[in-house]
């Protein structure tokens, strides 16, 4: 890269990573009560085996659920379902039906004690290996057991189009649609034609 006249404003350390994704996370306490929490905080931290994690604080409704547990699933948003991952993001479950509020549909998981939110595309179920106490957050490590996928999401080659699922990605406070697709894994280095 060339030396350039840009210039950089140094600010404090903060939790700027932008765009990240705004799951809902379902779960349940050992005597089945459920609820919904929204969540920025999540990712891939293994390929294989495979492993995801999720941060909350423990003073959160459903932190006490995964902890008792140690299940959860991350349930992803569309456009569609953006107004109730907002809800159950500032709501909490300690005093309202998540589920109710926001007209979800509780769908029995495959693998876990805990619901699936049937409106959701794609759910990952999954069960908590560590808890790492990080400071305002915990963070949940977990094994991702499967994968429930939307059958119209699958074309007729069995392959995934999650593209077509209109996506939400959370940005610095605001909810954004996914866009416009700009290459593939590789296309940088692939040959022409």
């Amino acid at each position: 890269m060339n030396e350039t006249s840009h210039k950089k404003e140094i600010w404090k350390p903060g939790t700027l990573l932008s765009p990240v994704p705004a799951v809902m996370v379902s779960c349940a306490d050992r005597e089945g009560r459920s609820n919904i929490i929204t969540i920025a905080w999540t990712g891939i931290v293994c390929s294989d085996p495979a492993m995801v994690y999720i941060s909350l604080m423990p003073r959160r409704y459903s932190h006490h659920m995964i902890r008792e547990t140690g299940e959860f699933a991350i349930n992803l948003t569309t456009k569609e379902l953006c107004r109730a991952a907002d809800y159950c993001g500032v709501a909490t479950g300690a005093k309202v039906d998540k589920w109710k509020a926001c007209g979800l549909t509780r769908m029995p998981a495959s693998r876990i004690s805990a619901p699936l939110i049937a409106e959701s595309p794609m759910s990952i179920e999954c069960q908590v290996t560590d808890r790492i106490s990080l400071g305002s957050h915990d963070m949940f490590i977990a094994k991702v057991l499967c994968i429930d996928v939307d059958e119209e999401l699958i074309d007729k080659n069995g392959r995934l189009e999650l593209d077509r699922a209109e996506l939400v990605a959370y940005n610095h406070g605001e909810y954004f649609e996914l866009g416009k697709k700009l290459g593939h894994f590789g296309y940088s280095v692939k040959k022409k034609g």
